[in-house]
């Protein structure tokens, strides 16, 4: 019953996390999103400012697909903010795309992590797709040396989750003093509201570290289990 063993318990805080991050978010975006900030700037309108006033003239802001898909594509210097984003007043919306804003600037100056992360995506995104193969292959047939190269490979994928907490962390404050110092939100209500929406956002990240840790301890676990076995 290897798909039923009770390692999958360590795996339950994280989930747990995981929901109440989702849960946060969207709450966040829905009740944020029905009040409008007192400047009247849509989210689309903020972005260009605010690249403007960081001297970033090469970065165009378009219009993207679905709810919640807003990011900024550093190869193609594109930021694709979702339609309830790029014209809408919102509070949320400003939030997301001053957000988004702080990583192009990021981006523009270097910003160490950053880039850290960005050469590390070739490496997580192999690791994520071999740990598992190649982990469950090396207990199947009693490889440990193979088990500890998914391992290993898992890792990578981690090290990736750990690296981004920083950048989000980091795009998120520059959003919010770029907000507030550019008088873009004004009150305390409107403060609150894009902190909500911005630490909301920023939970998601901690919970995915978090399932990506507790995944690589049910890893140990298991071999541990069958070294002993042995």
């Amino acid at each position: 019953m290897f798909w039923f063993d009770p390692t999958y318990l360590l795996l339950l805080p994280g989930l747990i996390l995981a929901m109440w991050a989702q849960s946060r978010v969207s709450g966040a975006y829905a009740k944020w999103s029905r009040y409008f900030s007192s400047s009247g700037i849509t989210g689309a309108q903020l972005a260009r400012d605010l690249l403007w006033r960081n001297g970033i003239t090469d970065v165009s802001v378009e219009m993207g697909h679905g709810v919640l898909t807003d990011h900024y594509d550093p190869r193609h210097k594109v930021m694709r903010l979702s339609r309830n984003v790029y014209s809408s007043s919102s509070i949320a919306a400003l939030a997301i795309a001053a957000h988004e804003s702080g990583h192009v600037i990021q981006h523009a100056r270097g910003y160490a992590p950053l880039e850290i992360r960005n050469n590390l995506v070739p490496v997580a995104n192999i690791g994520s797709m071999m740990a598992w193969p190649l982990f469950i292959i090396g207990l199947l047939f009693g490889a440990t040396n193979l088990a500890w190269l998914g391992i290993i490979f898992f890792s990578a994928a981690l090290l990736f989750h750990l690296v981004t907490l920083p950048v989000e962390y980091n795009a998120s404050n520059r959003a919010l003093a770029m907000l507030v110092d550019g008088g873009y939100i004004v009150g305390q209500r409107e403060v609150a509201g894009a902190k909500d929406v911005l630490g909301a956002a920023a939970l998601t990240y901690v919970a995915a570290t978090a399932m990506a840790a507790l995944q690589l301890l049910r890893m140990l676990a298991l071999l541990g289990g069958f070294s002993r076995r042995d």
